[in-house]
Parts: C-alpha cells; sequence; structure tokens
C-alpha cells in the first residue's frame, strides 16, 4: 500500500491550476490538520493499520505550512501508519515559500524526496502562470535542500505554454540541469477548465504553441536530458538510475493506495483484479466538520480494470508485464487483446519483447491514439 497527503493551502493560486487547492486560509490551516488526522484514525479503524512503501504529500503547497503544524501533522498520521524501513517519503514544495525550519521539520518525520514546482526559467512565462518564484529562489530552494542533506529531488517543469519557444524550451531544460536534480518531470500543458489561464486561451488573449512545436520541445528534453544521464521510465518523467519515483510507478502498476485530506483519492483492489475507488469532499467547511464522510465511491471491474492496467502501464517505458496482468486478472494479456496489440504492433506503435509490452517513439507521441483502440478487447 501507498499512502497520499492533501494539503489545500498555497500562498497564490496557479492560473492553470484546477486543483483543490486554495490561497488565503491560513485560519484554517490547525483545524485542517486536526481533521486529517481525526480520517487517519476513521481509516486505521476500518481498515486496519498498513505499513506504507511510499508516501506522497501533495497539493497546494506543502511548503506553506508551519513547521510545527507540519509535524504535528505527520506525528499524527504515522503514528497510525507508520512508513516501512526505507519508505520513499516525497513532499511537494515550491520556490519562495521553502524555509530550513520547514526542511528541518520535514527531514525529522521523514522526508527524503522533495519535488520543487519550477516550471520554467523565464520571468514572463512565471507571471503568466502566476507563479511567485523566480530562477534564483529555485537556486535558493535547491540549496537549502542539499544542506539539510536530502538528495533525492525532483524538479517539474512544463511546456506547450502560451508564448513559450523552443528556445524558451531548451533554456528552461538546461537551467534545470544546472541544478543537478536526481529528477525531473516533464509535463505539457494541459488547459482546465474554469482556469484563468483556460479562460485566456478560449478568448483569445493568449496562444498555445503549434502542435509540431510542442511536439519538438518533447523530443528536446528526450535528447537533452538523456544526454546528461536521466533515462526516461515514464512518458513524462526521467531520472537518474536509481530515483526513478517508487510512488508513481506504484500508482502506474496499479499499487493499492489510501488517500488522506480534501479532495484525496483512494484505491482498494480486490482479489478478482477489480478496484474500488473513493474520493474525499472538496468542500472545506464539509471536510472539517467531518472528515471522511461524503466520499464518492466507483467501482472498475472486468474489462475497465483490464484496460486501466494496460492504460496505466503503457504509460511506462518498460510497459506491461503479461505475468503481472495474468496475475491480477486471472487471464493472459493474449487472450484480452492479443489482436489489437498485434496490429498496433505491425504499425509500428507497440513493441513486444521480454514478456511486456510497451509503445515505440512513435506510440509515445500518439499514445491516446493507441489507447482509444484498445478500449474494447479483441472482438
Amino acid at each position: 500500500m501507498e499512502l497520499y497527503i492533501h494539503l489545500p493551502f498555497c500562498r497564490k493560486k496557479c492560473r492553470y491550476c484546477d486543483f483543490a487547492s486554495w490561497a488565503g486560509m491560513e485560519d484554517r490551516m490547525e483545524d485542517y490538520v486536526a481533521a486529517v488526522i481525526r480520517e487517519a484514525q476513521s481509516r486505521a479503524a476500518a481498515l486496519g493499520t498498513f505499513r506504507p512503501e511510499t508516501v506522497f504529500i501533495g497539493g497546494g503547497t506543502p511548503s506553506v505550512l508551519p513547521p510545527s503544524l507540519l509535524d504535528r501533522l505527520l506525528d499524527g498520521v504515522f503514528r497510525l501508519f507508520p512508513p516501512k524501513h526505507g519508505a520513499e517519503i516525497t513532499s511537494e514544495a515550491n520556490p519562495g515559500t521553502l524555509t530550513a525550519d520547514w526542511l528541518s521539520a520535514a527531514q525529522a518525520q521523514g522526508v527524503n524526496r522533495l519535488s520543487l514546482g519550477m516550471q520554467a526559467a523565464q520571468p514572463e512565462l512565471l507571471r503568466m502562470l502566476g507563479r511567485i518564484h523566480d530562477t534564483a529562489a529555485v537556486g535558493e530552494s535547491v540549496r537549502l535542500i542539499r544542506a539539510q542533506g536530502i538528495r533525492n529531488l525532483n524538479l517539474d517543469l512544463m511546456f506547450g505554454l502560451p508564448g513559450q519557444t523552443e528556445a524558451m524550451w531548451q533554456e528552461t531544460l538546461q537551467t534545470a540541469l544546472s541544478f543537478t536534480p536526481e529528477h525531473i518531470s516533464c509535463y505539457g500543458l494541459i488547459p482546465e477548465d474554469g482556469t484563468p489561464l483556460k479562460d485566456d486561451l478560449d478568448s483569445g488573449a493568449l496562444t498555445l504553441p503549434e502542435e509540431e512545436t510542442e511536439r519538438a520541445m518533447y523530443d528536446k528534453a528526450i535528447s537533452l536530458l538523456g544526454q546528461a544521464g536521466y533515462a526516461q521510465y515514464e512518458i513524462s518523467n526521467f531520472a537518474k538510475p536509481g530515483f526513478a519515483c517508487r510512488h508513481n510507478i506504484g500508482y502506474w502498476q496499479r499499487v493499492p493506495y489510501l488517500g488522506l485530506g480534501l479532495a484525496a483519492a483512494s484505491m482498494f483492489l480486490r482479489p478478482d483484479g477489480s478496484c474500488l475507488r473513493e474520493t474525499n469532499t472538496a468542500l472545506m467547511a464539509d471536510y472539517l466538520r467531518e472528515p471522511g464522510t461524503g466520499r464518492e465511491s466507483e467501482a472498475a471491474s472486468g474489462t475497465d480494470a483490464m484496460f486501466e492496467s494496460l492504460m496505466l502501464g503503457l504509460r511506462m517505458t518498460e510497459g506491461v508485464s503479461e505475468a503481472a496482468f495474468e496475475a491480477m486478472h486471472g487471464q493472459p494479456l493474449s487472450a484480452v487483446y492479443g489482436k489489437k496489440l498485434s496490429q498496433l504492433a505491425d504499425r509500428g506503435l507497440l513493441i513486444h519483447e521480454h514478456g511486456s509490452w510497451r509503445l515505440t517513439r512513435r506510440g509515445m507521441d500518439i499514445q491516446n491514439t493507441v489507447l482509444v483502440e484498445l478500449m474494447e478487447p479483441d472482438a
């Protein structure tokens, strides 16, 4: 099992973000920490305690939580769900909010991996995104992280941004490399409905790069990061040897996880390979009053669960293991999708080797097209 803890507080809401997060709620922080601990207690009573192999603290911006409250939160949760020895414990953080005191509190509770939102190197792009930092603040955050002794650092970057050129993206990549992180994530912008950035795109105030330009940016990331020793292990993620994110790999391989906090999701596997997903309320007042109530539940079974295994597994460069698929679903992958997989391989979109199916480079470029063709099993 894995564990996710959501912290919905931000210094400023980014213009592209549709997550459950808000600025100006500092007066709710103490009550929220107490609510998460109450939810953890309720979950432990219902599910039993377990020792997570990975923990991910996301948001929002976890680094805006005062160190004393971070300590109280993690102490309360980890008493109920103590991480295994050697567990990967990641926290997101943003430049401009990270302090030495916060890092000390995080590390004292076992946090051993930081994911820092750098996003871009150009001030004009950062302003357009609504970020509060500049490149100098990224450098200062990296210095603080290294001074604390943390040697597992991810930098999040974004490409395909309005006004972003290929030269800007190359500069962002090279700036990120200058900070020598162990891991780099490169996410193409997905404009989300209801965000100020999407409104600007819809009105014509901002314009996205051409599709060919965005693809060239992605190719540049693969090339530059590969030359620098970062192996691509998932469509958007690159790591030095030994530093692939274990928490995210678990998600793509359908390892069960428990989510605590506002709008947090959980996933539990059943013996037949089907799964149950639960999502907490996204309403702050409801969560503070009675955390864990009003959860939405959704079950995925049969072909839906098998397609989910295929969809998530194909995000990884190692692909979908035939043995793991059969162990989870009780049917050989070839018996369910064999004809379609072979057809996609004949078109140069998939490769079958070493007992796994994986996307080719061309297949990664048009992953959505591949997945649409696999949504239904063989006739």
